[in-house]
């Protein structure tokens, strides 16, 4: 009876340890599986997010491209259109010219008031409406340029529609009209072809002018769109200013990809929007599909596993003889032979269990060669730094960018970090290192010969599990790229031809100060001049004389006025100077200096020498002004005034020209 007890006791006990192997692996998996599923999801959604943003910032780049030529051949083929329009064909004219339909949904010609005298194809109420008070006509006629309107309404066909503009000119120059050609943004051919435009997992296109207005938003987009402009993010604004790139929003709960282009002709931004949840939908798809296949896989393993555990095991039913053999005092000791099946079978399992080992970290001294060739190939530099901060390694690449010779001195990339974003480069780092978040900072490094160039660093945290190991970070050289994107911000408000400030800068600048006056009270004065006599050095002397002289008036205007001041170039022979902190009285003395200066400028051809000088218009910004409109108008007016009296004058507001104010006068003005 003691027997049987002794090999029931001895039966459970080994159910039991079967039971805890089978528990074990079945934890074992689960876990592994667990564990592959969130780095597949972590890695996938990085890679995802990434290629994602690489496929829209070139789909992006390729419609801003096809929208620029679009737009460039709708501009050629007004501006040819109104070079052969004569002051009475109008209508004739345009009615020969059907082609002009294929670009437009419909062409107005307009004549010098505003007032529109032909149109195509014929909508009753079109010809005779005065666009004299809009906004693209008012630029027009100070400006020789085409240009595309803000999306409006059209009064006679009241469909949200976009014009582009050209001026028409008399054959002496002067202003003409305009000739527009009539974009639909709702129905028309242009848009049209954009409006199903939907790329791989539910991404669109949406086009906005620099200002946030509306020119093109599919209904799919409505939402997002009216939430990037309620939320103005960031790079929302950055891309309204002229930015260009990719970027994620995150809108509320959700997050989008978009890739930002300009379309500089139009002064559009072009916004391909990706919703997150549609570019992350088929990864988890995937990962769904797989985890049922590695749970199928687990249970038939289990299934296998059990019965070879079972046959594993079963040698151990004879040693259990013999103990229970010695519990009744059978046997004195267990008769156990070198030669037992059982023993042979753990030492081969062991045997086989170091060479897997051994080939395991042969597997594994061949990856860590493979990785450091490869790190020493890539042309990004690459850095590696222990949980300290401490770098611990550079790889070549790096190591030649910033002009290191040892790669053992990997912790003097510090010194190459310009002194004035050391600090706070340090501080960035201890924080990310505290928070065990990623490092990314743009910031100046100096190569070998002390030459400054531009870095993009990234660094993160690498994990096995739960534990950190360590940082692996790159250095991105973009000093390029830094270049180009001051370039374009520089000639985006500066005149090409003079160097000044264009009407755009000009404006801007305008609006700080009179923001600064409205909080402050901080005085402001504005001047505003055109040359007397400058028709006809561009008639005789052709237009390069005319833009030497122009140049030599912005150079000797911009020597004669404070650094603080802001000289501009609004067009033509215009040019306009905004004189910040300043008072009356002090703009009047510098106005008279601008316009002695001007009066010596000279240019000279084979037999003859060209003077201009300067009808000057100035005034300050007053507590009644609504806006720096109301000040531009009254030195605009003055400006007349002044070439109303003569020409070659100073005028205050409209008032007396300078030769006849004094100072009681000027000093009346401030009471």
């Amino acid at each position: 009876m003691l027997k049987r007890f002794s090999t029931g006791v001895s039966q459970w006990r080994l159910r039991t340890l079967q039971g805890r192997l089978l528990v074990g692996l079945v934890v074992t998996w689960l876990v592994i599986i667990g564990l592959l599923l969130g780095v597949a999801w972590g890695i996938g959604q990085t890679m995802v997010g990434s290629t994602h943003l690489t496929q829209l910032g070139y789909q992006a780049e390729m419609l801003s491209r096809g929208l620029q030529e679009r737009l460039e051949q709708r501009f050629n083929a007004l501006t040819y259109f109104a070079e052969r329009l004569g002051e009475e064909e109008g209508a004739l004219l345009l009615a020969e010219t059907p082609s002009l339909l294929a670009h437009f949904e419909g062409v107005v010609v307009t004549d010098a008031g505003g007032r529109v005298i032909a149109d195509l194809p014929e909508v009753p109420g079109r010809v005779g409406l005065e666009t004299a008070s809009r906004e693209y006509f008012q630029l027009m006629r100070h400006s020789p340029w085409p240009h595309v309107s803000r999306p409006f309404l059209g009064r006679a066909s009241e469909q949200p529609l976009v014009m582009l503009l050209v001026p028409r000119f008399t054959a002496d120059g002067e202003f003409n009209g305009m000739v527009g050609g009539l974009l639909n943004l709702a129905h028309g051919r242009f848009f049209r072809s954009l409006a199903s435009l939907a790329f791989q997992h539910q991404g669109h296109v949406a086009i906005v002018t620099a200002d946030g207005s509306r020119v093109f938003v599919p209904g799919p987009l409505e939402a997002y769109v009216e939430r990037l402009q309620r939320q103005t993010p960031r790079d929302y604004r950055l891309a309204l200013d002229g930015w260009e790139g990719e970027t994620r929003h995150g809108l509320g709960d959700e997050s989008v990809l978009v890739a930002y282009r300009q379309v500089r002709v139009a002064d559009w931004v072009v916004a391909m929007v990706m919703p997150r949840r549609a570019v992350l939908a088929p990864l988890e798809a995937f990962l769904e599909q797989l985890w049922w296949t590695w749970l199928v896989a687990v249970v038939l393993m289990l299934v296998v596993t059990r019965w070879w555990v079972g046959r594993q095991l079963t040698p151990l039913h004879r040693l259990e003889g013999q103990i229970a053999e010695i519990t009744v005092g059978d046997r004195q000791q267990l008769a156990l032979s070198t030669d037992l099946r059982e023993l042979t079978q753990v030492s081969d399992a062991f045997n086989l269990l170091e060479q897997e080992r051994c080939e395991a970290l042969g597997r594994l001294h061949d990856r860590e060669a493979f990785l450091n060739a490869v790190l020493g190939s890539t042309p990004t530099g690459v850095f590696i730094a222990d949980l300290d901060g401490e770098l611990v390694y550079l790889n070549p690449a790096l190591r030649r960018l910033v002009g290191l010779d040892s790669p053992a001195a990997a912790n003097a990339l510090w010194q190459r970090i310009h002194p004035e974003d050391l600090e706070d480069t340090r501080d960035l780092w201890r924080h990310a290192l505290r928070q065990g978040s990623d490092f990314l900072r743009q910031l100046r490094l100096l190569d070998g010969q002390g030459e400054e160039l531009w870095g993009e660093v990234h660094a993160s945290l690498v994990r096995e599990g739960d534990q950190a190991l360590g940082l692996v970070g790159t250095v991105k050289d973009i000093t390029e790229r830094r270049q180009q994107e001051a370039l374009q911000r520089w000639e985006a408000e500066h005149d090409p031809l003079t160097g000044l400030l264009n009407r755009r800068g000009f404006e801007r600048r305008l609006e700080e100060a009179f923001a600064d006056f409205t909080k402050t009270g901080t005085p402001s004065a504005v001047i505003l001049f055109d040359l007397d006599h400058f028709k006809p050095i561009n008639d005789e002397g052709g237009h390069a004389l005319g833009d030497e002289l122009l140049r030599r008036v912005a150079q000797v205007v911009a020597w004669e006025v404070r650094r603080s001041d802001h000289l501009a170039r609004q067009g033509g022979d215009e040019f306009g100077l905004l004189l910040p902190s300043c008072t009356l009285k002090q703009a009047h003395t510098i106005a008279e200096s601008v316009r002695e200066v001007i009066a010596q400028v000279s240019v000279t051809t084979t037999d003859k020498e060209y003077f201009v000088t300067a009808s000057i218009g100035l005034t300050a910004f007053r507590d009644g002004d609504a806006s720096v409109e109301a000040s531009l108008a009254r030195a605009d007016a003055a400006s007349y005034a002044a070439k109303g009296q003569g020409r070659n004058a100073v005028v205050i507001d409209a008032g007396e020209a300078s030769p006849g104010i004094g100072e009681e006068a000027i000093d009346a003005l401030f009471e």
